[in-house]
């Protein structure tokens, strides 16, 4: 497991075998999944948010942001616990 120290300023040097695992580089963005019981994953941002237009059907009932960012959650956990597995 690796692990960050956070200054007083609120940064953190994230280790190389993440930025590694993850593909990030100098300048690149990440984002910060909110999962459950205070987890959070953290994930490259790679595409802007307009390139997911028209990539699914409008749904049946409104959704709310919370039940998006669940959803999203669940993806992302499903997927980082599949790569992992796999080591």
């Amino acid at each position: 497991m690796s692990t960050a120290t956070l200054t007083s300023k609120g940064r953190i040097t994230i280790p190389v075998a993440v930025r590694t695992a993850l593909g990030i580089d100098v300048g690149s963005r990440i984002e910060f999944v909110e999962l459950e019981n205070g987890q959070f994953m953290i994930v490259p941002a790679v595409s802007p948010i307009q390139s997911l237009k028209g990539m699914s059907r409008k749904p049946p009932s409104p959704v709310s942001i919370d039940q998006m960012n669940m959803a999203i959650a669940a993806i992302y956990k499903d997927y980082f616990l599949t790569v992992h597995s796999e080591n």
